[in-house]
């Protein structure tokens, strides 16, 4: 007798679990995929980091020199930072990286074993910036090949 008591008790409790998600389950996953919708729009965002393109392991530590130099004072603007102002500034109130047109080529050559060159075309429909660089790897030394390259280092060196 107290078998069959707990076999109808399971048996109720279940149905009630199952009536409960059958009136509750459209709401839960119009909820999910809301989430799911809202998320995927945050981490698709495009910007001038994700813009730029895979490089391998030494191509990616000149970069990464170079993007993170900052004049030798760590409270500084670095270099990634003022370009993406000079962006911002030829282009505000726009979202130019989500562009069909805008496109960011980004060359690393060897010039010798201590010393590369970087070359940043950021390419949109308004026209294109060009930015030239020598990196010194083992001095973590940067020098400009031409006027906005050394426009973005002294803006860095003096602000």
């Amino acid at each position: 007798m107290a078998r069959d008591k707990r076999k109808k008790e399971e048996k109720a409790k279940k149905s009630n679990f199952k009536v409960f998600l059958k009136k509750r389950a459209p709401f839960y996953l119009a909820a999910i995929a809301l989430v799911v919708i809202s998320v995927q729009g945050i981490l698709s965002e495009k910007n001038f980091e994700n813009s730029l393109p895979d490089l391998s392991d030494e191509e990616q530590k000149v970069i990464d020199i170079l993007m993170n130099y900052n004049g030798g004072d760590e409270s500084k603007l670095t270099v990634m930072e003022v370009i993406k102002n000079k962006i911002n500034e030829e282009y505000p109130d726009e979202k130019i990286f989500e562009h069909k047109k805008t496109a960011v080529e980004l060359l690393v050559t060897d010039v010798n074993s201590e010393e590369y060159q970087v070359i940043l075309n950021f390419k949109s429909y308004k026209g294109e910036m060009n930015f030239d660089w020598n990196v010194n790897v083992s001095l973590e030394k940067i020098t400009s090949n031409n006027l906005k390259s050394k426009h973005i280092i002294d803006v860095v060196t003096y602000s």
